[in-house]
């Protein structure tokens, strides 16, 4: 059986509560020291002669090339970010000294610092932050930040090459290269039962340390922010290749938000507005407590309601039912079956709204 999990050491263990049963997610933070090394200027990412007018090797030299230039650029835009607890990874989102990185890298920790590629240290306070979307963004006082342009995650294909830029285990600004695997995943971590949607799923490897950092792609532009990898259970570590990242137009979309206000009013999941618990046989969500002027209250749901369906899909368990809603949008009016406490059967419309900052 394979999980979901934050990769980390002992002192890191982030866990991000689901809130109301709208949609949420997590990360990957780690224990450890940090080092600088003197950033780079940026360099001219110049277009690689077409394939086919080339020898093998010259090829290979131009793709090497590519690696060099591209790590030469994003490496002073990619920070380390530490707490009491463990370490994780940012990206500078702007000249204004803010920087994006995942919620659980700073979740419950204090004493939070951020630490650039030249080496020196900076106190930094926490902006705003958004549980749900794994997302937070602090800020630090800093002259000369070089921020990272962020690409159009919608842009992106499956075979795209990819590196991952962080600080995995407390080595800063290190590198590795894989591919984009797959796009659109729904993901659901398993130590926080929070639940990711359309992330972009990549074979490069993500390491504890490497959560809040930057994957990008061959243009030097940022496509995501390494947040999760998979644990094989039976082989008892990381499955080899296989890791999730948020991809840059929710990055963009939420620390927008996040910077201009410290709030996300605006995040584009999907939220029904109840408090509910699994039951043991696995045949459906009890409905604990419905939040009084919300979807389900409107809709008509009601206290000891047990969930069996949404928009036509089974609902078994609390998992299940945030990943179908990670897949819906605000406004959506979708059917909600329910059975009732006589053991009968009604189904709802239910119009789903916006998940609350």
């Amino acid at each position: 059986m394979n999980t979901l999990h934050l990769p980390g050491t002992s002192r890191v263990r982030a866990g991000l509560a689901a809130l109301a049963l709208g949609a949420v997610l997590a990360g990957c933070g780690t224990a450890g020291t940090s080092g600088g090394t003197t950033p780079t200027p940026y360099v001219s990412l110049s277009p690689a002669p077409a394939a086919g007018s080339l020898s093998p090797g010259t090829q290979a030299a131009t793709l090497q090339q590519s690696f060099i230039n591209v790590v030469t650029k994003v490496s002073p835009s990619v920070v380390e970010v530490e707490t009491d607890q463990g370490l994780g990874s940012g990206i500078v989102f702007d000249t204004n000294g803010d920087i994006v990185t995942n919620y659980h890298v700073i979740a419950g920790g204090t004493n939070l610092q951020v630490v650039l590629t030249n080496g020196k240290h900076y106190p930094a306070t926490v902006r705003g932050s958004f549980a749900e979307d794994d997302l937070a963004v602090v800020h630090i006082n800093a002259p000369g930040l070089v921020p990272a342009t962020f690409a159009d995650s919608s842009k992106l294909q499956v075979g795209d090459l990819a590196l991952a830029i962080g600080n995995p285990l407390g080595l800063n600004s290190s590198v590795t290269e894989g591919i984009i695997s797959a796009l659109g995943r729904t993901v659901t971590e398993s130590q926080s039962g929070t639940t990711l949607s359309d992330v972009i799923q990549t074979s490069a490897p993500i390491n504890p340390g490497n959560s809040g950092g930057a994957l990008v792609d061959l243009n030097g532009n940022v496509v995501g922010i390494p947040t999760l990898g998979l644990v094989d259970q039976q082989l008892g570590g990381a499955a080899a290749g296989i890791g999730f990242a948020i991809p840059s137009n929710t990055v963009r979309t939420i620390a927008t938000q996040l910077v201009q206000s410290g709030t996300v009013t605006n995040s584009g999941r999907a939220y029904i507005g109840i408090q509910a618990q699994t039951l043991q046989q696995g045949t459906g969500v009890y409905v604990v407590s419905v939040i009084a002027g919300k979807p389900a209250a409107q809709a008509g749901i009601k206290a000891g309601d047990i969930i069996t369906s949404l928009n036509g899909q089974s609902v078994t368990d609390t998992q299940s039912l945030s990943q179908i809603l990670a897949n819906l949008k605000p406004g959506q009016t979708v059917p909600v079956v329910v059975t009732l406490a006589d053991g009968s059967s009604k189904t709802y419309q239910l119009t789903l709204g916006e998940y609350p900052g």
